[in-house]
């Protein structure tokens, strides 16, 4: 995703960086493309003992995540999504109307397991913490060049709002981020939420572990590549998502068939 580094995506490339742009954070959150780097963490870890992480290798991905153009059912307008990760459970709750194309694209993601085992390879103390690259590269690969266009910003990236990552305009692919803090600055940079954490669901969300600090966390490239193992064994301590479940059921219809768009290079 893009990083907010939000180049990380805010991403990567927040996602791949926050996630692409990090507000430095200046950069917001990484997208896809790797995350530039925050400010160093400077918070207290959360408190809290992780539960050990299974090898990436032990679960298989839903096959469906390797044909991402025909994953283009219409959400719901109002859905939940259940979260396991190795700090507790929370559930988020999506409303299509605050951001239609960024909803859509979270509920066939999740509707086909793509956020399972993957890392909160990202956690920036009193900013965000940020997670959207699959635990295979496989699907990984995938993914790139499937960008979806803007929404308009109705919400402010409010504490608890989920956003995705973004590494320019109409950049958004699969990573998002949970503001840990209200974030409006991000709003006028284009980062529109499309969900939010109910009601103490939060408690889990700040204890993702946040102390290797943002400068000496994962390459987003890398775990691209190479998948979930190297999260593990370079960053034992980070937290892992083992599952996010759809708790509504049929979506309200299904779209057209379309040929991802490919980034402008």
């Amino acid at each position: 995703m893009r990083s907010i580094d939000t180049t990380r995506k805010i991403g990567v490339p927040v996602c791949a960086g926050i996630i692409a742009v990090v507000l430095a954070m200046t950069v917001p959150v990484e997208a896809q493309a790797p995350a530039q780097k925050a400010a160093p963490n400077t918070g207290a870890a959360g408190q809290g003992t992780s539960t050990k992480k299974a090898p990436s290798t032990a679960r298989t991905y839903d096959r469906a995540l390797l044909r991402p153009a025909l994953l283009k059912d219409k959400a719901p307008e109002q859905y939940k999504v259940k979260f396991v990760t190795t700090r507790g459970e929370f559930t988020l709750a999506v409303t299509r109307a605050w951001a239609p194309l960024g909803a859509d694209r979270f509920y066939n993601l999740v509707k086909h397991h793509f956020y399972d085992n993957a890392s909160v390879f990202r956690v920036v103390p009193k900013f965000v913490a940020q997670f959207g690259i699959s635990a295979y590269p496989a699907v990984t690969a995938a993914w790139r060049g499937t960008d979806i266009k803007d929404d308009s910003v109705t919400q402010s990236n409010k504490k608890g709002y989920i956003t995705f990552a973004t590494s320019g305009p109409n950049t958004r692919t699969t990573q998002v981020f949970i503001n840990l803090v209200d974030n409006a600055r991000l709003d006028r940079m284009g980062f529109a939420p499309f969900g939010v954490v109910e009601d103490g669901g939060m408690n889990v969300v700040e204890m993702f572990y946040d102390q290797y600090g943002d400068d000496a966390g994962p390459d987003q490239g890398k775990i691209e590549s190479q998948g979930k193992l190297y999260v593990d064994k370079g960053w034992p301590k980070l937290d892992t998502i083992k599952s996010a479940t759809l708790l509504t059921s049929a979506p309200a219809a299904a779209s057209k068939t379309a040929t991802p768009t490919k980034k402008p290079q």
